[in-house]
């Protein structure tokens, strides 16, 4: 046994101070002044203003002087394995010309874009492509990230059950060919493509109960009959699994919180009554608004979808905005999703706070979004979602006041510290900066 000095020296070492100008923490309370933030290992020890927090001799001290503290941030709905604008330049194309293997790799790729603008945890909601569903890459990737082989936000992986002729076999042309079992159909056999894919070790089940706008099919069609959405839920649950659901319509809103399912994607076509139902069953609701947006659709333009998807695009904003503002006055539990997948660009997500906001959400609000909700939806709010004692340390610091200008968090020059479980990944606060990526990661060659 050590000396009690010795004992003092050694835990001081594990111990990380961050101080800042002010610090929100992810709860909607007050802004504190002047914050101190004792990190120990992978969790926070101590917050509070500075003065009234004591530093142990030996800390190592990362100073974000000026800078806002935050929880960090949450993408509850977002594609990282998708062929996004940041990689290719046909999605189409790339669809029939990457393997899943190397899709593997520019899903990190797209996912440390993510993590150096702040997002330490990403809810992947599935892929598929010519090849095969992509959950077994997905987990693959999400378990290399956690075994430490590479640095990345932490990812919870969605296994889509697909029915045939659904929103998402449909992502795939009319005629392209279907490897067996790429879709189920029928009660047991979406008992079946679930548990299969708990085998493979994903997260959450993913089930499309509607069209929607990114393929060849109508957005309120129906792709599910009640009792195929029923067992889905049902078996999901059975293994302690959430299911997240895919849905546009009022219909299908009704459907969700008979089948007791645990987050509803995406805000498109409501009615006040379904709005009501939804908010009396306190399931959370993730808008993805930036994937409707004026800007995510000339993306899409430039990646060659057919004239119908954008012209779908282009119809269905302004119902989304409607159906926003709608749930959020109606009390509706809102976690920050944005859908990005082949548009916009990875990296891009705090863009989706700055639409809460221009929509009636307070700044305030629109960061609870991404932080507080968002874990909370995700069932990991025990761990992170906010900065408070006993929590994993996930924090970014942030040059400049996101109460005053939502904005900061789109500019990668202002995100200047990025933690997670206490770990710094990205620090420009130094005089030798910490980057996951290279600082100019659009030098790469853009696959043709």
């Amino acid at each position: 046994m050590g000396t009690a000095s010795q004992k003092t020296a050694s835990d001081a070492a594990t111990v990380t101070a961050v101080t800042g100008g002010r610090l929100i923490d992810g709860n909607g309370g007050n802004v504190l002044r002047n914050p101190v933030v004792l990190i120990a290992g992978k969790r926070i020890k101590e917050i509070g203003e500075a003065g009234n927090v004591k530093i142990p001799a030996g800390a190592e001290v990362i100073d974000a002087k000026g800078c806002t503290l935050m929880p960090g941030l949450i993408d509850g709905h977002v594609h990282v394995a998708a062929y996004n604008v940041v990689s290719f330049n046909n999605y189409r194309i790339a669809m029939y010309e990457v393997s899943p293997q190397l899709q593997s790799f520019y899903t990190l790729f797209h996912a440390q874009l993510c993590f150096e603008m702040g997002f330490t945890t990403l809810r992947d909601m599935g892929r598929n492509n010519a090849w095969a569903n992509f959950a077994t890459e997905l987990c693959a990737v999400r378990d290399a990230i956690n075994a430490g082989i590479v640095p990345g936000p932490r990812l919870l992986v969605s296994g889509r059950i697909m029915t045939t002729g659904s929103h998402h076999d449909m992502n795939l042309p009319r005629a392209a060919y279907r490897h067996p079992g790429y879709t189920v159909d029928g009660p047991w056999a979406v008992r079946t493509a679930a548990r299969e894919h708990i085998r493979t070790g994903v997260d959450i089940i993913k089930v499309c109960v509607t069209g929607g706008a990114s393929a060849d099919e109508e957005g309120d069609t129906r792709n599910l009959t009640q009792e195929e959405l029923d067992a889905a839920a049902d078996e999901a649950h059975g293994f302690h699994k959430p299911v997240a659901a895919h849905c546009w319509t009022a219909l299908s809103h009704r459907m969700c919180v008979k089948a007791g399912v645990d987050t509803i994607e995406h805000m498109v076509f409501t009615d006040d009554e379904s709005t009501k139902i939804v908010q009396e069953a306190g399931i959370p609701v993730s808008p993805t608004l930036l994937h409707r947006t004026d800007r995510a659709i000339e993306v899409r333009k430039r990646m060659g979808s057919p004239l119908n998807v954008l012209k779908k695009m282009r119809e269905v904003q302004p119902r989304c905005y409607e159906s926003f503002k709608r749930m959020h006055q109606a009390g509706v539990k809102i976690f920050m999703g944005t859908d990005i997948q082949y548009d916009p660009e990875m990296g891009s997500n705090a863009a989706e706070l700055e639409l809460y906001t221009s929509l009636g959400m307070s700044p305030m609000e629109s960061i609870m979004t991404a932080t507080r909700n968002a874990a909370q939806a995700m069932r990991i709010d025990a761990d992170t979602g906010t900065l408070e004692a006993g929590k994993f340390a996930d924090l970014i610091a942030v040059d400049g006041d996101p109460l005053h200008d939502i904005t900061v968090l789109q500019d990668r020059d202002k995100i200047r510290l990025v933690m997670k479980e206490g770990k710094p990944y990205v620090n420009k606060l130094g005089a030798a900066p910490l980057y996951v990526l290279h600082p100019q990661p659009g030098e790469r060659k853009m696959f043709e």
